[in-house]
């Protein structure tokens, strides 16, 4: 059927903003168009859209992204504590053992009675990381060869280092008998209390912390193996133009092989975010609708490349407004590359969804995702600080730099 009555009525409505003028149908005039002409040739020479800066675009994408994150309640799962690197824990975790869970010795060498003081004691066995700390306690002049991390047998309150000792005396089988003790220790030298380190009860982990290899093995410690942590968002990325082929495809005349989507994921598989492929649209209206929506009803959020600028093939807002009733917050950013990174948000199946347009051109398309695709699926994760680190640094240059933008 004729959409052109359609897209005429809904770009007419525009977010209320009676600047906007659709880039297909529109008569030139102040805009830069060629004045009393019809289609592609009076077209807008100029964005309507206003300029913003990037920290203005990245505020105004996390906030929807906060708004979908409630709405969706902050969704979590609980999942096998191997499975978890990378993942934002939903829940605060809590010891239900000290760590150590016995006075565990710090050094290598041998427990004392610290009353006994210096001198030669009779050694009475041994204690090594894994032995039951229930001994036989020890009783004055005597000694336990000790290993860093056994438990320290009753009665002993002090270890002493190897290197502070002297072998008097041992057995025909290289059995230690008798040890000098040269320096007289003090109470609690070289022991590690029950509970030193995580006390029982005490908050480990806490909500919204990033799980990373440290972590994992915090929770291995604490006997942990299933937590809750944030859901993954939902991404799609869609292709769009009508020289973009498959990488695997063999060129075909006039085309070139499309990098953004592998670059794209490999960005967000990196950080731990799965991708929906939703394949490659043409340039028209009803290849791109339906790419649209079929990305739309798999995805929380739907990232394109291409079909942003002031082409007459680029058609992206106008199918987003005119199909998806879509609202555009913004369409240009002062920025170079990205300029015309588009943000738009619509409702499908009672569901809101986020669309991120990023331009086709490979940098660019690499540096947007960066400033916006990946803060996005970092909140909507449960990360607390989604936005890149900022660096600020001095140039000296002897000539000016020019900035097109």
């Amino acid at each position: 059927r004729d959409r052109k009555p359609d897209v005429k009525s809904t770009h007419d409505k525009l977010q209320g903003n009676p600047t906007h003028s659709c880039p297909h149908q529109q008569s030139g005039s102040k805009d830069g168009g060629a004045a009393g002409i019809q289609g592609v040739a009076g077209r807008p020479r100029q964005s309507p859209y206003p300029m913003i800066s990037v920290l203005e675009a990245q505020t105004i994408v996390l906030e929807h992204a906060q708004t979908l994150l409630q709405q969706n309640g902050n969704r979590s799962e609980s999942l096998e504590y191997m499975d978890c690197l990378g993942r934002i824990l939903a829940q605060d975790v809590f010891a239900s053992d000290p760590l150590p869970p016995f006075p565990a010795s710090i050094k290598d060498g041998y427990a004392v009675i610290s009353s006994d003081g210096a001198g030669v004691r009779t050694v009475k066995g041994e204690s090594s990381a894994g032995y039951d700390p229930s001994m036989p306690p020890l009783k004055a002049g005597e000694i336990v060869r000790i290993n860093t991390g056994a438990p320290v047998p009753p009665g002993a309150d002090a270890v002493v280092m190897v290197e502070n000792t002297k072998l008097v005396k041992a057995n025909s089988e290289g059995e230690e008998e008798e040890v000098e003790i040269l320096v007289a220790p003090q109470p609690g030298l070289d022991i590690r209390p029950i509970g030193s380190d995580i006390s029982v009860g005490e908050k480990v982990l806490t909500s919204g912390q990033v799980l990373g290899a440290g972590e994992l093995g915090v929770l291995a410690t604490l006997g942990q193996t299933k937590v809750d942590v944030h859901a993954l968002p939902a991404v799609a990325i869609l292709s769009t133009g009508n020289e973009i082929q498959e990488p695997w495809e063999g060129l075909k005349p006039g085309h070139i092989r499309d990098s953004n989507k592998s670059t794209l994921t490999a960005l967000l598989k990196q950080q731990g975010f799965a991708v929906i492929d939703v394949g490659i649209s043409k340039d028209d209206l009803s290849s791109l609708t339906n790419s649209l929506r079929s990305a739309l009803e798999k995805a929380d959020l739907v990232v394109t490349t291409g079909g942003v600028s002031m082409g007459d093939r680029d058609l992206l807002r106008q199918v987003l407004i005119s199909e998806f009733d879509a609202k555009i917050h913004f369409a240009r950013v002062n920025m170079k590359p990205g300029k015309p990174t588009t943000f738009a948000t619509c409702t499908l199946q009672g569901k809101e969804k986020l669309i991120l347009g990023l331009p086709g051109n490979p940098v660019s398309a690499t540096v947007t995702c960066h400033l916006y695709v990946l803060p996005v699926c970092r909140l909507l994760s449960g990360q607390l600080s989604p936005l890149p680190g900022r660096i600020r640094a001095t140039i000296n240059i002897n000539n000016p730099i020019r900035l097109d933008i």
